[in-house]
C-alpha cells in the first residue's frame, strides 16, 4: 500500500497548483464586482443563501454536530492513525499539510476579520448548534480548510490508475469534502463563502503538503520502528484529549474516533514490543 502511495505522489505535477490559485483568483474577482471586498459587504451579498441552509440543514442538529466535528484534526487524525502502520506516507503528508494549513489559515482570518454570524445575525433567527461563536474570524473556515486539506491528501494517495474511475472517486471525495464543510452552515458558526475559499485553501494545503514530503525526507522517521515511542506518546495524548472532549460534549463521534485510536495504539505497541 506505501509504495503505491509514493508511487502516486511522484506523479503529481506542478500544473495541479494552478486549478486551486485560479479558482482563488475568480473569486477575488467576484467579489470585487458585488464590491463585497469589505466584511460587511461581504456578509450582506450572502446572507440570505445562509438563512436558507442553516434553516435546512440545522433541522438535523445532532447529526450536523457530529459530523462537523470532522473538521477538528484530532477527530479526522485519530480516524485515520492506523496508516501510520500501514501508509506512514500518508502521514508524512497529512503532517506536513496541517502545518501548511494552519501557516495559510491564521493569516487570512486576521486580515479579513469578517464577523461570524452570531456575532451579526439574531441568535434566535437561525440554528445555533453546540456553542455560539462570535468572533470576528469567520473567513475562511478553518474547519473546512482541515477537512479539505486531509482529504486532498487521501485523495492523491488513493488515486485508481483508469480514468473513469479517476473521475467517480475526485467526484466523491469533492462530495464527501462540502457535506462535511456545509455542517458549519448548518451549526451557525460561517457562511457559505466561508466554506468555499477554505475549501480551496484546503486543496492548496494539501498540495503544497505533499509536494514538500516528496521533496525533503524531515517526517520519513515515522515509518521508522525506533521512533514508535514518540507516536505511542502522541497518541496516549490523542486519546486523554478524545475522553476529555466525551467529558465535555458526549459526542457518538469521540466515542468512535477513540477507539480507532486506541486499536491503533495498540497495534503500534505490539509492532515495537515485537521489533
Amino acid at each position: 500500500m506505501n509504495a503505491n502511495i509514493i508511487n502516486n505522489y511522484s506523479r503529481l505535477k506542478l500544473s495541479l497548483f494552478f486549478l486551486p490559485l485560479f479558482s482563488l483568483i475568480a473569486i477575488v474577482l467576484f467579489l470585487y464586482s458585488k464590491g463585497a471586498l469589505c466584511a460587511d459587504k461581504y456578509i450582506e451579498i450572502q446572507k440570505d443563501c445562509f438563512f436558507y441552509i442553516n434553516s435546512h440543514l440545522g433541522q438535523y442538529p445532532h447529526l450536523e454536530y457530529n459530523l462537523t466535528q470532522f473538521g477538528d484534526a484530532l477527530v479526522s487524525l485519530s480516524f485515520l492513525s492506523l496508516f501510520v502502520v500501514y501508509a506512514p506516507k500518508i502521514w508524512e503528508a497529512l503532517l506536513s499539510t496541517l502545518l501548511v494549513s494552519l501557516v495559510l489559515c491564521c493569516p487570512f482570518k486576521s486580515m479579513f476579520a469578517v464577523p461570524r454570524p452570531a456575532a451579526i445575525f439574531d441568535n434566535n433567527t437561525f440554528y445555533i448548534v453546540g456553542r455560539a461563536v462570535c468572533g470576528h474570524n469567520s473567513c475562511p473556515s478553518g474547519h473546512t480548510i482541515t477537512i479539505f486539506a486531509i482529504l486532498t491528501v487521501l485523495m492523491f494517495g488513493f488515486m485508481p490508475k483508469e480514468t473513469k474511475s479517476k473521475i467517480l472517486w475526485i467526484f466523491s471525495i469533492m462530495n464527501l469534502g462540502y457535506f462535511l464543510a456545509f455542517t458549519r452552515v448548518a451549526v451557525g458558526a460561517h457562511y457559505p463563502l466561508d466554506i468555499i475559499i477554505g475549501s480551496v485553501i484546503g486543496y492548496l494545503s494539501g498540495l503544497l503538503g505533499i509536494f514538500i514530503t516528496r521533496k525533503y525526507k524531515i517526517l520519513a522517521w515515522i515509518s521508522v520502528k525506533k521512533y514508535y515511542p514518540i507516536l505511542i506518546l502522541l497518541f496516549v495524548f490523542g486519546c486523554v484529549l478524545l475522553v476529555n472532549r466525551i467529558i465535555n460534549d458526549n459526542l457518538i463521534i469521540f466515542y468512535f474516533a477513540f477507539i480507532s485510536l486506541a486499536f491503533s495504539l495498540y497495534k503500534i505497541i505490539t509492532l515495537y514490543v515485537k521489533k
